[in-house]
């Protein structure tokens, strides 16, 4: 009975064993299935309708002929009606080279966690093009419509072709697109043609879109969350221009071991197609944040976002301008500025003329016979007061002076005499005792301010050329690396919204993207050196002149110390340099670069200003700098956190008036009012002895009407930055400089005519250039074809066309209109007082 299982389990195996142990016969291959035999009978331009479930899929194909030379598109659109996420309609579209799919309702991320859905979807599939190797080609479309739905969905489906697929130069296309329906086309270089300016317009700023120029590869990326993966791409909302270059292919081998050794990725730039051909592609975003549109979105508005996507586009491509034609107004710009050192070496050439023929006529001077040149002074010994009261007679100078002695002899120390120490300056010890009473009479003449020893003098002032040439060295080096940085960063990944250029006037050049906003610089560096040369031939001239031992430049005129106007000629040639530094990629985080060279020359002029009539007590060069150092601190701090900030502007404009009020007492004074702790018992008395017992008129009239007019223009913009904060803050803080610059120079022309004294040709010729320079300038200044204050497709609103040459744009006026100024501007400067060359300055008011 035991075996009576295993009987019965080999009864069960026994037909099992005698199949497996039977000869097999071949396995027969499953029928092969031709997508051709799908369905032949769908047609381009009809609409079909289904439902698919679980259970069930729809399959549509579709098949044309491509001919050699032409372009054929197809676009696929799919509407549904069911709104659940959780079982979508599914499209996949297969393509020879490719498949392409989504689902719909299609759904797309916005802030804050928000999301889109919309329920018509279309998309255009990748081209194939047939060429004269392959000759026609037959293409085919297989589009499978599925879903997981249990009960099932239903949808609409219509396959069209594309009849205007491929743009044309110089031909305006119109088309409208929404976030769920991208466009793109394509464009192919004609043979004439090596550069492009891709041009996009729209009469409404919203819906925010995308402007893509893509390499012609598959899948085009053409959705919202994936158009920034490739090409170069811009926002836009009612402008957006993109330059594309054609590089022809036998240039490729050189250029690419250049740019790999110098790591200047010229080719890898997305802007450059060697295949002569490129998709643009247009995405309209589900939201308008990145285009300064509204952050924050009703909640009702989603139910029918989609019906308030659709934007309307035209696009033009135009033929930019070539490289040969580029160097024309590159020549032309350089030759007029040439022009201004052609000016300055006729100059020279007529005053060695003139100076040869005065010396051959003896009519020069006459000698006295002790070395000395007498002179005969033009203008009368009395002065609008009615005597030279309080003037310090020249036998009074410091010894530290070396001038005439008794037998007739004067010695003579170079400025460069190396026994010149840091510790000597701003000594004047043989009158420390009187010094408060010269400084604080009623009337001063230039004499009571040039008591120091000149040598030590020239010496201080020189320090400010070499501060301002370490402070430019150690500021452009990471300035540079910066922007390069920046410019590399553009150039990879083709994100053209880092860098707010005038996009519809950007000639590239290597990986410069905007080389004519870089080049219209090269005035500001142009002029600032033709300054130093014109500074250096004053220098030498005065410096031969007191080693002749002349007394006009000895005792007559304005002292002439030239270290302040090397500082100015050096800022100027750096203005050029971080000017274009900075448009290299004008953005805000970077535009404060050449803000802080302005800050610097509006505050250099100051002091120039304030030298001329009071060299004994202006600022030294390491109180100045470190003034302008406090200034750039404070421009940061507002740039970063003084928009929507309430307590900086409160803090920098209590700041601002204290600051205001102590150099106006400092100037009032001249420099003898101390802060310390008996600052305000001081106060007190002087507020008691210059206006209770004066009956309310100060002693000083002239310096007190300049410092109410100053204070009530510098309280003026305390109080309307802190009640409109404006978010330029570096451009306020210059408004501020330029302001009181402009408040200083009219007080010192105006003081210098009541004075008695006169404006020589040069001078005014000067004053008018620079005034029509700055009209002129201040014109295409506020043009401003791009604003880094707006978002970047805000910013392209502002783009206009080349106006100078096809090449320059309004900024790049203003480049060379305001280098020019400002040249002009320092020429009034140098020569504003050579009419008292002539006259002792014993004679010449100080104010």
């Amino acid at each position: 009975m035991r075996d009576c299982p295993r009987l019965a389990l080999l009864c069960a195996l026994l037909p099992w064993l005698q199949h497996t142990a039977a000869p097999r016969r071949p396995a027969q291959p499953l029928p092969s299935r031709n997508p051709r035999d799908l369905a032949r009978s769908f047609d381009f331009d009809r609409v079909y309708s289904g439902v698919v479930s679980l259970t069930k899929e729809n399959t549509y194909s579709f098949n044309y002929t491509s001919q050699p030379g032409q372009v054929n598109a197809v676009r696929v659109y799919v509407n549904s009606s069911s709104e659940n996420l959780d079982y979508p309609v599914l499209v996949m579209v297969r393509q020879q080279k490719g498949v392409l799919s989504w689902q719909v309702p299609l759904l797309f991320q916005g802030l804050y966690q928000r999301s889109y859905k919309y329920q018509e979807v279309s998309r255009t599939l990748c081209p194939s093009e047939a060429t004269n190797e392959t000759g026609p080609l037959e293409q085919l479309v297989i589009v499978d419509v599925t879903s997981m739905a249990p009960l099932g969905a239903q949808y609409k489906l219509l396959v069209t072709k594309i009849t205007h697929f491929q743009l044309q130069t110089n031909v305006a296309f119109h088309f409208t697109a929404s976030p769920s329906q991208p466009q793109y086309f394509l464009y192919k270089f004609p043979d004439d043609v090596d550069s492009v300016i891709i041009k996009v317009r729209s009469e409404m700023a919203y819906p925010c879109s995308v402007v893509s120029v893509q390499n012609i590869m598959c899948p085009v990326h053409d959705l919202d969350h994936n158009v920034e993966f490739n090409g170069v791409y811009q926002s836009m909302t009612k402008k957006a221009a993109i330059t594309l270059q054609f590089t022809p292919p036998w240039i490729f081998s050189p250029f690419a071991i250049l740019s790999c050794y110098h790591k200047l990725f010229y080719l890898m730039q997305k802007k450059d197609f060697p295949s002569e051909q490129f998709f643009v592609v247009f995405v309209i975003r589900p939201e308008d944040y990145t285009c300064g549109g509204s952050f924050f979105i009703q909640e009702k508005e989603n139910q029918t976002w989609n019906l308030h996507r659709t934007k309307n586009l035209k696009v033009t491509i135009v033929p930019s301008t070539k490289g040969s034609v580029d160097m024309k107004p590159i020549l032309i710009s350089l030759v007029i500025f040439l022009f201004f050192y052609f000016g300055f070496v006729l100059l020279i050439l007529v005053h060695c003329i003139r100076f040869k023929r005065k010396s051959i006529d003896g009519s020069f001077g006459s000698s006295d016979g002790s070395g000395n040149t007498a002179v005969s002074h033009p203008i009368a010994a009395g002065t609008p007061e009615g005597s030279n009261y309080g003037a310090i007679e020249e036998s009074s100078s410091s010894p530290g002076r070396q001038m005439s002695s008794s037998n007739g002899g004067q010695t003579f120390q170079s400025d460069t005499d190396s026994s010149v120490e840091e510790s000597d300056f701003d000594t004047l010890p043989d009158i420390e005792s009187d010094k408060n009473i010269i400084r604080t009479k009623v009337f001063l003449f230039l004499s009571d301010l040039s008591r120091k020893d000149q040598r030590i003098i020239s010496k201080k002032y020189k320090i400010y050329f070499w501060n301002i040439v370490t402070i430019s060295v150690f500021y452009a080096l990471p300035v540079i690396q910066l922007v390069i940085t920046y410019q590399k960063v553009a150039n990879v990944t083709g994100n053209q919204d880092i860098c707010y250029y005038n996009f519809l006037c950007a000639h590239p050049l290597g990986t410069l993207s905007a080389f004519n906003n870089i080049f219209s610089n090269l005035g500001y560096m142009l002029l600032g050196f033709l300054f130093l040369l014109i500074v250096l031939h004053r220098d030498i001239l005065h410096h031969r002149a007191l080693e002749a031992k002349d007394s006009f430049a000895m005792e007559y005129g304005i002292p002439k110390h030239f270290g302040v106007f090397y500082a100015m000629g050096i800022a100027l040639i750096m203005q050029g340099v971080f000017s274009a530094c900075y448009h290299v990629c004008p953005n805000y985080y970077n535009f404060q670069f050449d803000t802080s060279f302005m800050y610097m020359i509006a505050g250099l002029c100051m002091l120039k200003l304030y030298q001329s009539r009071h060299p004994d007590i202006n600022a030294s060069a390491y109180a100045a700098y470190a003034s302008f150092a406090v200034v750039i601190m404070l421009t940061v701090l507002g740039v970063v956190s003084g928009e929507h900030n309430m307590w900086f502007w409160v803090i920098f404009s209590a700041i601002h008036i204290l600051a205001t009020l102590a150099l106006s007492t400092q100037i009032y004074y001249m420099g003898r009012f101390k802060i310390d702790l008996g600052l305000f018992r001081r106060a007190l008395m002087v507020f008691y002895m210059d206006f209770a017992q004066q009956c309310g008129r100060p002693l000083y009239k002239d310096r007190m009407v300049l410092l109410i007019v100053g204070n009530l223009i510098n309280g003026s913009f305390a109080l309307c930055g802190l009640i409109f904060r404006p978010r330029d803050f570096a451009s306020y803080m210059l408004g501020i400089f330029i302001c009181n610059l402009l408040l200083y120079l009219t007080f010192y022309i105006i003081m210098k005519l009541r004075s008695s004294e006169k404006l020589l040709p040069t001078p005014l010729l000067c004053i008018v250039a620079t005034v029509v320079m700055w009209v002129a300038s201040l014109y295409f200044f506020f043009q401003n074809p791009s604003s880094w204050e707006d978002t970047p497709a805000e910013s392209r609103e502002r783009n206009r066309e080349c106006i100078l040459l096809d090449f320059f744009d309004d900024h790049d006026i203003w480049h060379f209109l305001s280098a020019t100024a400002l040249f002009f501007s320092f020429l009034v400067l140098l020569t504003l007082d050579d009419d008292l060359d002539v006259v002792h300055r014993n004679q010449i008011r100080v104010f």
